[in-house]
């Protein structure tokens, strides 16, 4: 790789001190490396919070500093680019970031410059309600929007009824995002390779309420029921909001497009989760 893009997470301290350390590597070995900082949220700008009209055309990799939530975030914004994308973690804890926070920068830059690294294609979900439509790397959770009341909905696969909740919400999880809302909610932990979906409903109101495991084939559907008043949403990654009426469809399906990481370090899974769960 020679082409670099930096997405900048500016609420992160040194995180811009660490970009221009980057660039000026990057450069002095004669790649090129541009960047910018990310954006507040904006209605209608057609983005969240990278504009992909920013990033040159010949880019082969994107780093971003800041934390998971940086790299989710540019994963959905720039899906349609499709570039290989790493990230550097600025925080305390990171699931998909490659190098963590005071890691030594310069062995990573030569094994992206050396070509010393794998790619990893993560899937990603779509979701759409009243032709409205979102994607997400990590989940699509139902849940609700205001005073502190549970929702009831029913849950469809392929268009059959599975069953009908009385939760808090429901998680749909990808694998990559197993070890995110999901697992906070009892969900289980899956490796990131693989080809489903996870459904894990939040605080039901009942003992027997498991997570279910689907094939990455199924597509799901979450129908709101009358719920007394109450307003519910479906939340994207924790970032973009779809509002759903009594009676609306909150249909949740794999997507066609992927999120593309790359990968330095050849850690096992396990041994990977047990050193990010020993820190929690």
């Amino acid at each position: 790789m020679k082409h670099f893009y930096l997405i900048v997470n500016p609420s992160k301290t040194g995180a811009a001190e660490t970009a221009g350390k980057i660039t000026a590597y990057l450069r002095a070995k004669g790649a090129t490396c541009e960047g910018s900082a990310q954006q507040k949220r904006r209605e209608g700008a057609g983005y969240g919070y990278t504009d992909q009209g920013l990033i040159p055309r010949e880019t082969e990799c994107v780093i971003t500093l800041g934390g998971d939530g940086t790299l989710i975030q540019a994963a959905r914004d720039l899906v349609d680019l499709q570039i290989p994308m790493i990230g550097v973690n600025m925080g305390n804890l990171g699931y998909l970031t490659q190098i963590a926070h005071g890691e030594a920068l310069p062995p990573m830059l030569d094994a992206l410059l050396e070509g010393n690294f794998r790619l990893e294609r993560r899937m990603m979900l779509e979701g759409c309600v009243q032709g409205a439509a979102g994607i997400a790397l990590n989940d699509i959770v139902l849940t609700r929007k205001d005073v502190m009341q549970v929702l009831k909905f029913q849950v469809y696969v392929n268009g059959e009824l599975l069953t009908e909740y009385t939760a808090d919400g429901m998680i749909v999880a990808t694998p990559t995002g197993s070890t995110a809302y999901n697992l906070s909610a009892g969900g289980p932990i899956v490796t990131p390779g693989a080809k489903l979906l996870m459904l894990t409903p939040i605080c039901p109101h009942s003992i027997n309420s498991r997570s279910i495991i689907l094939s990455h084939r199924d597509t799901v559907g979450i129908r709101v029921l009358e719920n007394a008043g109450q307003k519910q949403m479906a939340v994207f990654d924790g970032d973009q909001v779809m509002d759903l009426g009594a009676g609306e469809v909150l249909k949740i399906q794999e997507s066609d497009r992927y999120t593309t990481l790359v990968q330095l370090k050849d850690v096992p899974f396990l041994e990977n989760i047990r050193e990010k769960l020993t820190r929690v």
